[in-house]
């Protein structure tokens, strides 16, 4: 079985963002950049899914600008047989990504595709749900668990109420939640050995896909500043207080 792992580049979980100083937009100047947290945790479940000898490659795909092949070199490192970059420097809405997984799948046919539930710069949670609605795929989302069995698939999923666990029938879609594992770090060896590893650099265009954006971003501000604490002598103070404020 062949998995393939969408990745994402993003900035840094470490960096705080900046909004630039006219709202369009959060500033990417001079900002660590590295591949999306939950799209890592997807990158180890394949790793692993292919040391347990269920899977025979892992093909790691990125949508985005050349400097992408850094995120995808990471993926190398950490495991990954080969890579993907559909190279481009605009912004690529999740329906876009998905319409490119979907030329990729019918291309590389992959028996899975595990990637991250959502990116930590967009917050989406999209992609891997239209791709699955794209392709007829069944889809277990929020996965804590994966584990593989002949030509199904259980995935354990993360729900309000607790835990809910489906079985699909494989092919199919699998997005990864924070609990699925934790990510190895790539050996310097490994990195070493991934800068020879094949990396495929193509269009949106290759695979007859249009990205031009059909939402548009109005403005982008800062979430506004928590205001201090205010001391009280006394409960009776307190619910004076709170009172005062209206919510008593």
């Amino acid at each position: 079985m062949k998995i393939l792992v969408p990745v994402k580049r993003v900035i840094d979980y470490n960096v705080k963002p900046r909004v630039k100083a006219d709202g369009t937009g959060v500033d990417l100047a001079n900002v660590k950049m590295s591949m999306n947290p939950f799209d890592e945790i997807a990158v180890e479940e394949a790793i692993r899914i292919k040391e347990a000898g269920k899977a025979e490659e892992i093909v790691a795909v990125s949508v985005g600008p050349a400097k992408a092949q850094d995120t995808l070199r990471t993926a190398l490192a950490m495991g990954a047989d080969r890579a993907i970059l559909i190279e481009t420097d605009a912004e690529v809405e999740p329906l876009a990504v998905a319409k490119i997984l979907k030329a990729i799948v019918a291309e590389e046919n992959p028996g899975l595709v595990i990637l991250g539930k959502q990116a930590i710069d967009d917050d989406s949670n999209q992609t891997g749900q239209m791709l699955a609605a794209l392709l007829g795929r069944p889809q277990g989302t929020f996965a804590s668990k994966v584990d593989i069995d002949g030509d199904h698939v259980a995935v354990t999923r993360e729900v309000d109420g607790g835990l809910e666990t489906v079985k699909l029938s494989l092919p199919a879609i699998v997005t990864t939640d924070l609990r699925l594992n934790e990510p190895r770090y790539a050996s310097l060896p490994n990195i070493m050995k991934a800068k020879k590893k094949p990396l495929d650099v193509k269009t949106a265009a290759d695979y007859g896909v249009d990205i031009a954006p059909r939402l548009k971003t109005l403005k982008v501000s800062e979430p506004p500043v928590r205001s201090a604490g205010v001391k009280v002598a006394d409960v009776d103070a307190l619910v004076a207080k709170l009172k005062e404020l209206g919510v008593a």
